[in-house]
């Protein structure tokens, strides 16, 4: 490196100029911009308090240092070296700990109380208002009132949090990208479709080895898990797959453990019962019993349905196999479903993936966002990437005026985290600066110079993820604290569940669902049979989000760190309870579950949000499908009260005045096809 070059993380401009961004620039960049963040610290906190020198201050004061780090985690989840690795290590806890210190600052905590004691705060309205408000509420709520010792506790625990959590997280992308089951003789893969076999063939090719290459990314696992009928590679993987990070030093028990014990003393010295109440506090749910209540309600709704499809599922197998064949086993419930459905609705999710080439996916995708919202989508040219596969586009405005731009990285590869995500890298507020953002996933690659063809479950994971990245580049915020998806993590999920629905309506299809060869449409018959096939074990699906609500709530509100008690145990009996078939002794997929434990809050004691922004989304959409799925009016009010509107209101008013009521779950029920099962 040229020690007379810039540091580009000090001066990010537009684009941001991912080409010349290095490993070395990661240290001093991020210490220098922790430094001018503490300059501006130490400004409120001693200038007359004004809503300037005060409170909008404090709503931009970190924002150099915060679009860093967004651009180097992202980098480190994206595209990770071990230089990259290692400096993001090593500045990650330095930040984590300034972060945790705002709100324990004595003087900053100051001159908030004595700005909200003033005329003019007492004459805000609207965002300044509920900003301020909320900036007060979140300060007690992170120790802002506790004594010296206190808060010096706070801020430790932060610390070990932000470093564990990020250990947890690498130590799944090791243990991930450490496997690989290669199989020599074709005759053992029978069952699994050509465009998995090409793409196993071509992942040994890839690392120079020969025969067939499965691993713990989504595509490979998947297909395998969904249609080997060799049970006994589908066993191996499975086992492997659900006791990732479990072994030697990506061994991640003894860390869960101790984040666990961090986030309960944490929520102890702020004054709450647990860490579900903690972190509830401040969103739709409010506290850990009432996000239990939603799950057992649901739970209660949905039993009935998931024993009939239990039972159904074990009389298949036997049906075909002979009254004597065994119970089924984790690693045989893909396959026999799989099986099952073939033979209930004659649907093979592979002859759809001709239909879904990605690239027409993603096209039809921006022309949904166009019928719907007003904006338009073109290629952003020009702009540098991290990898030669990653997408640039921006979004323009009904005048043609530019909005926002993003990125999209859809494929696998070994320096990439596994999962689908939207991260937004830098966020538009106040009317002057432009949003960016990137959706990512880890979807169907191209084959050779054969285009992506996906799943319909993969093309429902794009739409998802761009509803995440419209949700962050729609927002019309003046303050920057409450724009975008700077929500509650219960409300986070309506824009991106919401998009998946165009993903089943005819009007929607027909703009990119079209043969990779013929351009034909994709036939009635086929799309009959998709929809039909759509509430097949949906209960069963549902069980399974309702038992990692579950298992989250239970580690968060119960689990005694202190005690004799086995998390991983926790975890097996409460899944197990909502899983088709018994779970093996060594299961732990606790040691891999990224969403609780791979940052220091996350989704946890919030896993349930999935399910409950489900709620909302299925009753919001119940509205387009009543008015017409591209009813102009209407997404344009869609984009109005929730898109544009971000934390400026409480989510639920933001609702009600969307869809004129408080939300009900009978239209989510119906869409899974369980109210008819209740009767």
């Amino acid at each position: 490196m040229n020690d007379d070059a810039p540091n580009p993380l000090l001066a990010l401009g537009h684009p941001l100029p991912f080409d010349v961004i290095r490993p070395e620039h990661i240290v001093a960049g991020v210490r220098a911009l922790l430094q001018q963040a503490r300059e501006r610290l130490n400004a409120i906190a001693t200038d007359p308090p004004s809503l300037q020198g005060t409170l909008e201050a404090l709503d931009t004061m970190t924002e150099p240092l915060d679009d860093a780090m967004a651009v180097v985690s992202h980098l480190e989840s994206v595209s990770t070296t071990p230089e990259l690795r290692a400096a993001y290590g090593e500045v990650q806890p330095e930040v984590s700990a300034f972060y945790s210190s705002i709100p324990l600052s004595e003087p900053l905590w100051s001159a908030l109380r004595n700005f909200a004691a003033t005329d003019e705060a007492k004459q805000l309205q609207g965002e300044r208002r509920r900003f301020l408000e909320k900036t007060l509420a979140n300060f007690r709520r992170q120790g802002a009132e506790l004594d010296a010792a206190g808060k010096a506790e706070v801020a430790a625990l932060e610390v070990e949090l932000g470093k564990l959590t990020l250990k947890y997280a690498q130590n799944v992308l090791d243990a991930t990208e450490a496997f690989e089951f290669l199989v020599e003789d074709e005759a053992r893969l029978a069952g699994l479709p050509p465009s998995a076999l090409a793409a196993a063939r071509q992942s040994a090719e890839q690392v120079g080895k020969s025969g067939y290459r499965f691993t713990l990314q989504a595509p490979s696992y998947l297909a395998a898990m969904t249609y080997l009928e060799d049970g006994g590679i589908r066993e191996r993987l499975y086992r492997a797959y659900h006791t990732r990070a479990t072994r030697g030093e990506h061994d991640n028990r003894p860390i869960l453990r101790r984040i666990l014990e961090l986030r309960r003393r944490k929520a102890r010295l702020l004054g709450y019962r647990d860490f579900a109440d903690l972190i509830l506090e401040d969103r739709m749910a409010r506290s850990g019993d009432r996000a239990r209540r939603f799950v057992a309600d649901l739970r209660v709704r949905t039993e009935p349905a998931f024993e009939r499809e239990k039972a159904e599922l074990l009389a298949f197998r036997r049906q075909i196999e002979g009254e004597d064949a065994p119970p089924l086993a984790p690693w045989d419930v893909s396959y026999y479903a799989e099986k099952m459905r073939r033979a209930l609705y004659d649907l093979d999710e592979e002859a759809l993936r001709p239909y879904f080439p990605a690239d027409r996916v993603m096209e039809g995708m921006f022309i949904i966002a166009k019928y719907l919202y007003g904006i338009s989508i073109v290629p952003w040219e020009g702009a540098p990437t991290w990898h030669p596969s990653v997408r640039t586009f921006e979004m323009r405005d009904e005048r043609g005026q530019p909005l926002a731009h993003f990125y999209a990285d859809i494929y696998p590869r070994a320096s990439k985290r596994d999962g689908a995500w939207m991260h937004g890298l830098r966020n538009g507020y106040g009317g002057s600066s432009r949003s960016v953002a990137v959706f990512a996933g880890n979807l169907t690659p191209p084959l050779g110079d054969k285009p992506a063809l996906l799943t319909h479950r993969e093309v429902e994971t794009l739409f998802h993820e761009f509803g995440h990245l419209l949700h962050h580049t729609l927002s019309r915020v003046e303050l920057r604290s409450l724009a975008g998806t700077n929500v509650a993590w219960d409300f986070v999920e309506l824009p991106s569940q919401m998009m998946e629905n165009w993903c089943w309506e005819r009007e929607a299809l027909d703009l990119f669902a079209r043969h990779v060869d013929t351009g034909d449409p994709l036939p009635d018959a086929l799309l009959d049979r998709m929809r039909r096939a759509r509430t097949f074990r949906a209960a069963s699906a549902q069980m399974r989000q309702l038992g990692f609500a579950e298992v989250d709530l239970a580690l968060h509100i119960d689990f005694d760190p202190a005690s004799a008690e086995d998390p991983m145990e926790i975890g097996r009996t409460i899944l197990e309870r909502h899983s088709p078939t018994k779970l093996p002794e060594e299961y732990a997929m606790l040691a891999s579950f990224s969403h609780l434990f791979a940052s220091p809050v996350g989704y946890a004691a919030g896993y349930y949000s999935y399910k409950w922004a489900e709620v909302l989304d299925a009753d919001a959409f119940a509205l387009f499908q009543e008015a017409g799925i591209f009813n102009r009016v209407l997404g344009e009010r869609f984009r109005q009260e929730i898109l544009e509107r971000g934390d400026s209101e409480e989510p639920g008013e933001l609702f009600r005045r969307f869809r004129g009521r408080d939300p009900e779950q009978e239209p989510l029920l119906r869409r899974l096809g369980l109210l008819e099962a209740q009767g």
